[in-house]
């Protein structure tokens, strides 16, 4: 997953993205690091990128974005936010979701 450092720079990404996860974490969250890996594992199987930011060194993001708690899983779609798991987040929910995303954009290339 590539790193987000600032919101400039994930504004810029968001621009230029047409589909991608976020995932943000924050420090000291167990359950930030006991999902992380799972979520990264699921990026080999999808064609548009993963990207993580902590919500601690970017505070901005969290304002922005209006997140409350970590960690925080965003699925866009053309700049827009298509869907949002927070917390606890159900691995089959969001493969499935996953799924979705890249259905939308395969039928957009049509």
């Amino acid at each position: 997953m590539k790193e987000i450092h600032s919101f400039d720079e994930w504004q810029s990404i968001l621009s230029e993205s047409r589909q991608l996860l976020l995932f943000v974490k924050t420090n000291h969250c167990s359950v930030c690091e006991g999902l992380y890996p799972q979520v990264a594992a699921l990026q080999e199987s999808y064609a548009f990128p993963f990207y993580r930011v902590n919500a601690a060194e970017v505070p901005e993001m969290a304002g922005q974005l209006e997140l409350f708690t970590a960690p925080v899983v965003l699925l866009f779609h053309e700049q827009r936010e298509m869907a949002r798991f927070a917390r606890i987040i159900p691995m089959n929910d969001l493969t499935r979701r996953l799924d979705d995303l890249e259905e939308w954009g395969k039928a957009e290339d049509e």
